[in-house]
């Protein structure tokens, strides 16, 4: 029984009604609640009564949670883009096989080109990211690269096509730490809508893929859903169950969830409902309150200004000076990127922005920076 066959049984778009039913005082009894929280405290976390009447008290207990947890830690990971190669047809990505652009496959000499480019930024902890295509980005290309990349970093992530439990448990021997794997939508007449032709149209092995991750022993593993593609309230809560049913199922791995919003991509998608930045701060203090260990992270799709002001209310991971084309760290501008990056600050001036703020931006492995951060808490 995986998290797919669980999901099915319901119609999630009665999540709708169990966000908007929500009353003050079921605000209040998620706010005082010490232990587990459940899936009605965080639909009651994330919805309008909660943003109009309690956003600041649910701001300033997601701050102190951070702290006590966390610590003032901040982890800087940055995203290696290997390929924009992809099969899929995503009506909603810039990577999408349905738009017309110079597609490649970065080289190991181009990757070694992009990992010194980043090291020199700075940073030990890299996150590759591919477009999907077993045939020239798949496992034979991924056992080349990861060694390579490990010399790089002491940290590494994946964001790429679900793969087998084997290949993960092979790709743990080669160095990786972490993978994130985002559902994009949890609406299954939707899904179908705008996953039009591909692997990634196959809902259940996407769906399936945390599972897979958790029996390969991963370390770490990182879900989501892309914020106005469909109904906020539809795939929050659906997020929530998943990460319950893992916290579950496999209790050894640790969690994130990241909570991108749709951005400008090529082929021209709109939002269908889009996440205004008071709803975001609420998500994030939501998922805080909701979950006090979890890791949130954020990237260079929001602006500057907005990252600022939300990191110190929840955030554990940020990404600067990201680039979201293949080797646009040694060789910007020479290929597509796959969305626009909004905070395009230097890693400088982002870590400075952090210090101003009390914060330490820690660019080494990311478990010994939490680890150091609870026994201070402790």
């Amino acid at each position: 029984m995986s998290f797919y066959d669980e999901i099915s049984k319901l119609d999630v778009d009665k999540f709708k009604d169990l966000v908007d039913s929500r009353t003050d005082k079921d605000v209040e009894r998620a706010l005082a609640k010490n232990g587990k929280r459940d899936l009605n405290d965080f639909a009651a976390l994330i919805s309008e009564n909660a943003r109009r009447h309690y956003l600041d008290v649910m701001a300033t207990m997601s701050e102190q949670i951070t702290r006590r947890r966390f610590g003032r830690c901040v982890n800087m990971y940055l995203p290696l883009y290997l390929t924009n190669l992809c099969n899929n047809k995503c009506a909603y990505c810039g990577f999408s096989a349905m738009n017309k652009f110079k597609r490649v496959v970065l080289t190991l000499d181009e990757i070694r080109e992009e990992c010194e480019a980043i090291v020199k930024m700075g940073y030990q902890n890299i996150l590759l990211v591919t477009g999907e295509n077993d045939r020239r980005g798949g496992m034979d290309y991924f056992r080349q690269v990861l060694p390579l990349v490990r010399r790089y970093a002491d940290y590494l992530q994946m964001e790429v096509q679900p793969l087998s439990t084997e290949d993960y448990a092979e790709l743990k021997t080669l160095g990786l730490d972490s993978v994130s794997v985002y559902q994009e939508t949890y609406h299954p007449e939707y899904y179908k809508k705008v996953h039009l032709a591909g692997k990634k149209a196959d809902m259940r092995w996407r769906m399936e893929t945390p599972d897979r991750l958790g029996q390969a022993g991963i370390d770490k593993v990182g879900i989501g859903a892309l914020l106005g593609l469909y109904d906020w309230r539809v795939d929050l809560c659906a997020t929530a169950l998943h990460l319950m049913y893992m916290r579950e199922h496999y209790w050894r791995t640790q969690m994130s969830v990241s909570f991108p919003r749709l951005r400008p991509a090529a082929g021209g998608f709109e939002p269908m409902t889009p996440v205004s930045d008071a709803k975001l701060v609420q998500i994030i203090c939501a998922w805080r309150i909701f979950d006090n260990e979890l890791d949130l992270t954020i990237s260079t799709r929001e602006s500057a200004s907005f990252r600022d002001l939300i990191i110190p209310l929840g955030i554990t991971a940020v990404s600067a000076g990201s680039s979201t084309e293949p080797g646009g760290y040694a060789h910007k501008g020479k290929y597509l990127e796959q969305w626009t990056v909004n905070d395009d600050r230097s890693v400088d001036e982002v870590v400075g922005a952090l210090e101003k703020n009390g914060f330490d931006a820690v660019f080494h492995n990311a478990s010994t920076t939490y680890f150091k951060a609870y026994g201070a808490a402790v």
